[in-house]
């Protein structure tokens, strides 16, 4: 069993930035991906940005955050970030991150990301 846990959300103005973490915890488990979704008011489930675990860490952005947003991987942490700069009133929403381990796919609960205009 997997655990995951968001952190780093909150209310910001247009324009700002914020950095978003998700921890991964339990028993021993090797990660091949991590990744990061939001679902707005209304909205379905967006992909954002994936990275694998490899020491390359190969990155996939959704085309509508490639260029603001930036992830990043520790694979010693077991952790996954996400730094959003430029951010805009329409990318609130409910912020998940998941993982792709031996184990299977987990998600966390999701960081709430509400931008003001």
């Amino acid at each position: 069993q997997v655990q995951l846990v968001e952190s780093g959300g909150g209310l910001v103005q247009a324009g700002g930035s914020l950095r978003l973490s998700c921890a991964a915890s339990g028993s021993a488990f090797t990660i091949n991906a991590m990744a990061w979704y939001r679902q707005g008011p209304e909205k379905q489930r967006e992909f954002l940005a994936s990275i694998t675990s490899s020491s390359y860490g190969r990155t996939n952005y959704a085309d509508s955050v490639k260029g603001r947003f930036t992830i990043s991987i520790d694979n010693a942490k077991k952790s996954v970030y996400l730094q959003m700069n430029s951010l805009k009133p329409e990318d609130t929403a409910v912020y998940s991150c998941k993982i792709v381990c031996d184990y299977g796919t987990y998600w966390g609960q999701g960081t709430q990301v509400t931008v003001s205009s």
